[in-house]
């Protein structure tokens, strides 16, 4: 403990708040909160501690806190201060998880759709589902028993489904909201387990033409019956409330927590989730913290079961006042099952999870420590991509701790060459993105990573000077089989990478990542290309109308295939409609 610290202790108030821990360059590196930040703060500085716990401390070289009136008001500021800074030590405590659900959508003329956004809706939801295959296939089943719209867009007249029973056919006839209060009251039945009325109608229809010696049609009503039986055959009543109920249960070994979820609704057992990740400090608060972020994106039930003998004190004041801790009961042997779900998800997955952090947190350890950077939690990684000098482009992904952040990634066309020069293409797209950054007050990354040798770094370096910015790059040096062998650090000194280690294994993920964004980016600008030329060569059929055709239908396949109707819906006219479906046909022929 170094005397900046030393001295802070001494300061710490007895009240609630949060604290932040920092390392040597500044950075935030692990966010908590306290009811007392006096006992809370100074506990990680005296006694013995775990391996995790002593790395973190090591790592500490200076702290601030934010006093609040309340504990709940630190809970809060806690969770808002990890999802801004995302702490290298907080990091795995982030849920990652959001289930698909189905909704009736809410308007005029509904539609039958699975959907992750959930927060905030009312009425029509249904789930959650364990995956989206069986969310899917659920649609699918829905989509064919009640009679919804199926068309995103309403063409004139009515379609197939419509002559097939399965949409009412709002496009051409009135269909009033009662009887899609009707539609949507059967669908909440159905999904609730009550099909006996269905099986039996589809019964009686399958017997029909099987009598009749129509035996395809005698089938389909077979394989509609199978797929309710498939879509309920796990969905058994426990409580005859039909409440909405997660069981909650978890298991601790050293610093890492496994937790699982089981998920209840209409008083029926649908599925189970676990995870795992490392945590420090009082084991009621982590669960807290992860429940608090895991119903930040799904909605929470009418009852959240959690094991007795724990301190809860906190979590009707986040979550509300569902929460239930049974003594005796069948509630109990639901959190005995989650807690055998929990414990068998950390014996069968602790290793993987171990090798996952050591693939990202532990490998960006070694980074920091072969490259003399105090702290690197986010990388901005470069690569260029041309087919044979034309249709330039260059793509930057983005890694946070260790993990990519896709919300972060980036394209570029190049614009000022007409030639693969990878020195060019370089400088362009670094000057983009970091002039952009002075200007719109972007993230700036702690690393740069260019994809290439001696040539693409120096031009990153050029262009950062030229600037006046501060950050570290590197290349990526290949060798004659174009696989990776090292480093060319900021001083253009090479550093070999053992291919077996967790840094090579971060730093060739990351490659791979950045490649495959940069060609499918690349790919997607050059069929374009060939397409737009294909368009030109037609007549009426301007730069406004290839703009419309090219951004909707991506291909020339999707283009021919289309029916007139849409195209006339862009606002196409019939003569150019005409040409279109002429010169596709001429091509196809060919």
């Amino acid at each position: 403990m170094n005397e900046k610290i030393r001295e802070k202790l001494k300061f710490l108030p007895d009240k609630p708040g949060t604290y932040q821990m920092l390392d040597k360059s500044g950075k935030i590196i692990y966010v908590g909160k306290a009811k007392n930040l006096k006992k809370r703060v100074s506990s990680y500085f005296v006694g013995a501690h775990d391996d995790k716990t002593t790395r973190l401390v090591k790592d500490i070289d200076d702290l601030t806190f934010i006093i609040t009136k309340t504990e709940k008001e630190a809970f809060l500021l806690e969770l808002a201060q990890i999802k801004k800074h995302l702490p290298k030590y907080n990091i795995k405590l982030t849920s990652d998880s959001t289930y698909p659900y189905i909704e009736v959508t809410v308007e005029r003329h509904p539609i039958i759709r699975i959907t992750r956004d959930v927060k905030g809706k009312k009425g029509n939801i249904f789930g959650p589902y364990p995956n989206a295959f069986y969310a899917s296939e659920t649609v699918k089943l829905l989509d064919t028993i009640f009679p919804f719209r199926k068309c995103s867009k309403f063409p004139k007249k009515v379609c197939l489904y419509y002559h097939i029973k399965q949409c009412l056919g709002p496009c051409e006839f009135e269909v009033t909201e009662d009887t899609y209060k009707e539609l949507i009251k059967k669908v909440r039945s159905f999904l609730s387990g009550n099909t006996k009325d269905f099986i039996d109608d589809y019964t009686n229809k399958m017997n029909y033409h099987s009598n009749r010696l129509e035996f395809e049609k005698a089938k389909e009503y077979k394989d509609i019956i199978t797929a309710i039986n498939k879509t309920t055959e796990q969905q058994q009543v426990m409580f005859n409330d039909f409440l909405d109920r997660d069981i909650v249960n978890f298991v601790t070994y050293d610093n890492y927590i496994s937790i699982n979820i089981l998920f209840m609704r209409n008083g029926k057992l649908l599925f189970s989730k676990s995870k795992i990740f490392s945590y420090y400090g009082v084991v009621e608060d982590v669960l807290l913290t992860y429940l608090a972020q895991f119903y930040e994106q799904n909605p929470l039930p009418k009852e959240l079961i959690l094991p007795y003998g724990y301190s809860y004190e906190l979590f009707p004041e986040i979550l509300g006042n569902i929460i239930f801790t049974p003594q005796r009961g069948r509630k109990v042997r639901l959190l005995e099952i989650a807690l055998e779900n929990a414990s068998s998800h950390m014996n069968n997955n602790l290793n993987v999870f171990l090798n996952k952090e050591k693939k990202t947190i532990g490998a960006l350890t070694e980074l920091e420590n072969i490259l003399d950077i105090d702290s690197i939690k986010r990388i901005d990684i470069f690569d260029n991509s041309h087919t044979s000098g034309q249709n330039l482009v260059s793509a930057m992904v983005v890694f946070n701790n260790g993990l990519p952040d896709k919300k972060e990634y980036r394209k570029y066309k190049i614009k000022t060459t007409n030639t693969a020069d990878d020195y060019q293409m370089m400088k362009e797209v670094i000057y983009r993105r970091y002039f952009s950054m002075l200007m719109e007050d972007l993230t700036k990354p702690d690393l740069i990573i260019v994809d290439g040798g001696l040539i693409q770094l120096r031009a990153a370096k050029l262009v950062l000077s030229e600037l006046k910015i501060e950050i570290p790059v590197i290349g990526l040096r290949k060798n004659e089989r174009h696989k990776t062998e090292a480093i060319i650090n900021t001083n253009e000194l090479e550093i070999d990478l053992d291919k077996h280690g967790n840094l090579y294994s971060l730093l060739y993920k990351m490659q791979e990542e950045v490649h495959r964004f940069a060609i499918s980016f690349q790919r997607n600008v050059a069929s374009k290309s060939i397409y737009g030329s294909i368009l030109d060569t037609i007549p009426k059929v301007g730069q406004a109308t290839k703009n419309k055709l090219l951004k909707k239908y991506k291909t020339l396949e999707n283009i021919r295939n289309a029916p007139r109707e849409e195209l006339k819906a862009l606002k196409i006219n019939e003569e150019a409609i005409d040409n279109i479906y002429l010169s596709l046909k001429q091509i196809q022929e060919k």
